[in-house]
């Protein structure tokens, strides 16, 4: 049991999620801090029948940590979080700027737990896309080794922030009523519209969402020869990232065979009866933290591929999940 545990960028949409785990899983801690920017200082949580005044995260803050766990912009992870390490607190963080970082561990405990056990610095989460992908590679990785993916992702506002959410709701307000609406998050309109490119244009054409999903996979995976061609498009849904995944493997793996490897893995929920017209869908995913597959079936055009699609809530098992779980796994090796 970790003595104290402190959530950075508690009053965000991920934040304000994590607190709720840590609370209805029980975590084991006696006591709790929650950090957030100078806007937010002063603000009172109800937590686990306490009330917690929200402190400033500063460079001084961090003492008398064990573990914190970080849910801010890639910016403020990069300043403050080498000073909770110096600190000597244990460090989970949710931000991109750690994740490619060759001393820091990338992980999702359902696939590499023992690199967080073994980590000496910050452990960072993937990216919310990334993570329900690679779950659902792991076993037909260990089955037949994967040797390429092309996947196609319909990402939802939310993973936006709150006010992309805000963002769809007022667009679409507007857009109904034939009214102007001045967007904040998004460069192009979102109602009733998909935007294809999430985060800014990098090498060879791929946004900086798609290099993510590439490079975050062959890191979490521990395998670099794996191939992985993403594009990555903003839909007008709230919440629930949903992916279109085509997988090539060293040999055939039947449907039956992919279902049964699926069904098999901790985490992941198949629903796939086509006769029944059941399948993952944004609506029916939300609030779960479970990476849900269905329309599973043999690519026609490839002996060795096999193709699904898979629905995941993306501030959960996206985010704030996989970081507790991270925490978790920690407190039962403490």
């Amino acid at each position: 049991m970790f003595n104290t545990v402190a959530v950075a960028g508690a009053t965000g949409a991920v934040g304000r999620i994590i607190l709720q785990l840590l609370a209805d899983r029980q975590f084991p801690a006696q006591n709790f801090r929650f950090l957030a920017s100078a806007r937010s200082v002063g603000q009172v949580i109800d937590f686990r029948g306490e009330k917690i005044t929200v402190e400033e995260l500063t460079h001084d803050c961090f003492q008398g940590i064990d573990l914190l766990i970080g849910s801010t912009p890639d910016e403020t992870a990069a300043e403050f979080f080498p000073s909770a390490l110096k600190a000597g607190c244990k460090v989970i963080d949710e931000s991109g700027y750690w994740r490619m970082k060759p001393d820091v561990a990338l992980v999702v405990p359902e696939i590499n737990p023992q690199a967080a056990l073994d980590a000496k610095g910050i452990i960072a989460s993937p990216n919310c896309s990334t993570t329900q992908m690679v779950l659902a590679l792991k076993p037909l990785h260990d089955a037949a080794k994967v040797r390429r993916v092309v996947v196609s992702t319909y990402q939802a506002t939310s993973g936006a922030g709150l006010q992309g959410t805000v963002d769809l709701i007022e667009g679409s307000r507007a857009a109904l009523n034939k009214a102007d609406y001045q967007y904040k998050v998004f460069k192009h309109p979102i109602a009733f519209n998909a935007i294809p490119q999430i985060g800014g244009f990098k090498e060879n054409g791929y946004t900086s969402e798609e290099l993510k999903m590439v490079y975050e996979t062959r890191k979490i995976l521990g395998d670099e020869s794996i191939q992985v061609c993403a594009t990555c498009i903003r839909i007008p849904v709230s919440n629930c990232h949903s992916e279109t995944v085509n997988v090539e493997t060293e040999r055939p793996i039947s449907a039956e065979e992919a279902r049964r490897l699926f069904a098999a893995t901790p985490g992941i929920t198949v629903v796939d009866n086509i006769e029944l017209g059941q399948y993952p869908m944004p609506s029916n995913c939300d609030g779960s933290d479970d990476v849900f597959i269905g329309r599973i079936r043999k690519d026609m055009s490839h002996p060795n591929c096999i193709t699904f699609w898979c629905v995941s809530d993306n501030l959960r098992k996206g985010a704030a999940t996989n970081a507790v779980q991270i925490a978790e796994l920690l407190a039962k090796h403490q």
